[in-house]
């Protein structure tokens, strides 16, 4: 009798050891999934901002003698943010892509503040669709950014918690990183009516 309850009760410890380790392995990879799946969420809603910025231009180019400068550098902003994007995407690395988005965000704010010179265009219908289409997208954008940053924490969370952290390693997962604000963001900005 105890020849089989001590193998016994060893393959019931195999078993169950086995069993939890595949849980936790499907659980991981589970959570990887996720926060894959956000991200591209996050690209679907960037990829429809650096949609409509072009079109936004040409409506802008039709409509003044806008300086070239400005355009080309919407433009040249906007290749750079879909190039980082495409990067992060591949590496996981959100800096450059976040930076190049700030890049963007100022090159789009002066091209704004150019438009505001132009009572026509800020009358013309396809002009402001886009503009309420690009504002909408900005808040796509964020939802997305909160969803993928509530994923991230959930995945590092469990890479990080036993016994995640055992076969984390083993399986290449590493921490992931978050979107964070942009640096000056922390501080609201000065409004002089005086100028």
């Amino acid at each position: 009798m105890k020849k089989f309850i001590v193998p016994g009760i060893i393959g019931l410890l195999v078993l169950v050891l086995f069993g939890g380790g595949c849980s936790t392995y499907n659980g991981l990879i589970s959570y990887e999934e996720e926060v894959d799946g956000q991200w591209a969420n996050v690209e679907t809603q960037y990829q429809r901002r650096f949609d409509l910025i072009p079109n936004l231009v040409e409506v802008v180019k039709g409509y003044a003698d806008f300086e070239k400068s400005t355009l080309i550098g919407v433009t040249e902003a906007r290749a750079a943010a879909m190039g980082a994007m495409r990067a992060a995407g591949e590496s996981g690395e959100l800096g450059e892509f976040q930076a190049s988005n700030r890049n963007l965000g100022v090159a789009m704010g002066r091209f704004f503040g150019y438009t505001e010179n132009y009572p026509d265009l800020k009358a013309n219908q396809n002009f402001l669709e886009l503009q309420s289409q690009l504002e909408g997208t900005e808040n796509r954008i964020s939802v997305a950014r909160e969803r993928f940053n509530e994923s991230v924490k959930n995945y590092n969370k469990k890479i990080k918690q036993f016994p995640g952290n055992l076969f984390a390693g083993g399986l290449g997962l590493e921490k992931r990183d978050y979107f964070e604000s942009a640096d000056g963001t922390d501080v609201a900005p000065t409004i002089n009516f005086s100028e």
